[in-house]
C-alpha cells in the first residue's frame, strides 16, 4: 500500500507516492532490534540513500542503527511499532526531502565535506538553498555523501564518460575539449548563469550584506555541528552560558521554547532543570515556581530523568539559601508537586534514599527529614485514592470549611520539627495558608 510522501497533503491522485513502512521485530532481551524490510523502496521514492532515515530514526530514538546493503537488511536496535516509525519517517521528509519553497520531493542533496555544508535544490521550482545542520543526522550525510551510496548511478557516469572520451579521440582534439566541457560542466552552465546574476548584484550594498549574512550563516552551522561533537561538560556549559544570556537580557520569560531547543540540539535536555534551578531559583522560589512553570514543564513533563535532576537543583538552591529555605522544604515540595513538576514515583524514590551528589550528606539528611512530613502526607493520600468512590464521597460530605491539606498527624509532626513561624499548610476551601 502507497501513501502520499508528503502526508499532510490528502489528496488521493498526489504524484508523489512511497510505499508504507513495514517492519519486523527480530529477537529477544538485549538483542531485539527491528528490521525495516521496504527501506530501499522507500528510500527510492525519497531519492534518498536507505540509510540516512534509518539513521534518522537512530537519532530520533537514541539506538544503534545497522547497515547491510548487499542483503537490503537496515536494523534499528530495540522493538519498535511501523506506525511510530512512519510518524518519524514524515519528520525526516521535512527536515531533508520536501522543497522549503514549493513543498515537493523532486530535491537532490549537494554535500560539500570540506565546508561541512550540505546544499539543497530543488528540480521543480528552482530552489537552492543551504540545510540546518544541527541535526545529528547532518553529522552522517556530512561522513556519507549520497553519491557514496549510488554507486550505480556513479557506474554510469564512468562509462559515459568513457564513451564521450571516445568520441573525443574519433573527432580529434580541438572538438573533444569541446565535447567534454558541453557534457561535463552542463550542470557548471547553470550555476554559471546565477554566478553572473550575483555577480551583477555584488555592486550594490544589499547583495553584499546578504552575501555577509550567508557567510555567517554557514560558519554557524559549522560551529553548530561541532558542538555536538563536544563532551558532555562543555555542552552542559554552553547550555548555562545560554539560558544565562537569555536571563541578562531580559527575555528569557518567552524564552521557553528556545531553552528547550538549546538542550536538545546540545543533548542535556534530562539535565536541564538542574541549571535552570541555579539560574532561575533563588530565596523567592516559591513565586518564582509559578513564574517559571512552562520552562520547567517542557523540561519535566513525562520525565523521571529530568524530574530527578530538578530535585538535585533543589537542594542546591537550599544549600545556598538554607537559613530561609531550610524551614521551607515541605510546602516547596508541595509547590513542585502541585505544579505538575514531580510525580509521586519519583518523589517517594528520592525520599527513601539520602545522597551527597550535590549537597553535603549532613544537609541532605536535614532535607530529608524537613520533607519527610509531606512526603508522608502524599504516601497517605495516595493510599485513600485507591479505596472505593463511596468511600471517596462520604469522606467529601464530611469535610467541614476549616479541614486543610495536612492530616493531624503530619501538622503536628510539622510543628515539633520547629517549623511554627512558617505557613506550611494551604486549606483546600480558600487557599489561604495558615497553622
Amino acid at each position: 500500500m502507497s501513501v502520499n510522501v508528503n502526508r499532510s497533503v490528502s489528496d488521493q491522485f498526489y504524484r508523489y507516492k512511497m510505499p508504507r513502512l513495514i517492519a519486523k521485530v527480530e529477537g529477544k532481551g538485549n538483542g531485539i532490534k527491528t528490521v525495516i524490510v521496504n527501506m530501499v523502496d522507500v528510500a527510492k521514492a525519497l531519492n534518498r540513500p536507505p540509510t540516512y532515515p534509518t539513521k534518522f530514526f537512530g537519532c530520533e530514538l537514541g539506538a544503534q542503527t545497522q547497515f547491510d546493503s548487499k542483503n537490503d537488511r537496515y536494523i534499528v536496535n530495540g522493538s519498535h511499532e511501523a506506525n511510530k516509525l512512519q510518524d518519524m519517517l514524515d519528520g525526516f521528509i521535512r527536515k531533508f526531502v520536501l522543497c522549503p519553497e514549493c513543498d515537493n520531493p523532486e530535491t537532490d542533496l549537494h554535500v560539500n565535506p570540506k565546508k561541512q555544508t550540505i546544499g539543497n535544490s530543488c528540480k521543480a521550482c528552482g530552489y537552492r538553498g543551504m540545510l540546518d545542520t544541527r541535526h545529528k543526522l547532518c553529522t552522517f550525510i556530512l561522513k556519507n555523501p549520497p553519491e557514496s551510496t549510488e554507486g550505480g548511478s556513479a557506474s554510469v557516469k564512468k562509462e559515459k564518460e568513457k564513451k564521450n572520451r571516445k568520441k573525443d579521440k574519433e573527432n580529434g582534439s580541438g572538438s573533444g575539449e569541446a565535447g567534454s566541457q558541453e557534457n561535463f560542466d552542463a550542470p557548471k552552465a547553470v550555476d554559471g548563469d546565477d554566478d553572473d546574476e550575483d555577480w551583477a548584484e555584488e555592486t550594490t550594498e544589499e547583495a553584499q550584506r546578504r552575501r555577509m549574512e550567508e557567510i555567517s550563516d554557514h560558519a554557524k552551522n559549522l560551529t553548530l555541528s561541532e558542538d555536538l561533537e563536544k563532551p558532555l561538560e562543555e555542552r552542559v556549559n554552553l547550555f548555562y552560558n545560554f539560558v544565562k544570556h537569555k536571563k541578562d537580557s531580559r527575555t528569557i520569560d518567552a524564552a521557553d521554547k528556545e531553552i528547550l531547543a538549546e538542550a536538545e540540539r546540545l543533548d542535556v535536555k534530562a539535565m536541564g532543570p538542574l541549571i535552570l534551578s541555579e539560574l532561575l531559583f533563588s530565596v523567592n522560589i516559591r513565586d518564582q515556581i509559578k513564574k517559571y512553570k512552562r520552562h520547567f514543564l517542557r523540561f519535566c513533563h513525562n520525565n523521571k530523568k529530568a524530574q530527578k535532576y530538578l530535585l538535585g537543583g533543589f537542594e542546591c538552591v537550599v544549600k545556598l539559601h538554607q537559613v530561609q529555605l531550610l524551614a521551607r522544604v515541605p510546602i516547596i515540595l508541595k509547590d513542585l508537586y502541585d505544579a505538575d513538576l514531580l510525580e509521586e514515583d519519583v518523589i517517594f524514590a528520592w525520599a527513601e534514599k539520602v545522597s551527597k551528589k550535590y549537597v553535603s550528606k549532613e544537609l541532605a539528611k536535614e532535607i530529608h527529614a524537613k520533607a519527610a512530613p509531606f512526603v508522608k502526607w502524599l504516601k497517605e493520600a495516595e493510599e485513600e485514592s485507591g479505596g472505593s468512590e463511596e468511600e471517596v464521597e462520604e469522606d467529601d460530605e464530611n469535610v467541614e470549611v476549616t479541614d486543610c491539606l495536612f492530616n493531624p498527624s503530619a501538622l503536628n509532626s510539622i510543628k515539633d520539627g520547629g517549623l511554627v513561624d512558617t505557613p506550611l499548610y494551604v486549606c483546600q476551601m480558600c487557599d489561604v495558608e495558615t497553622w
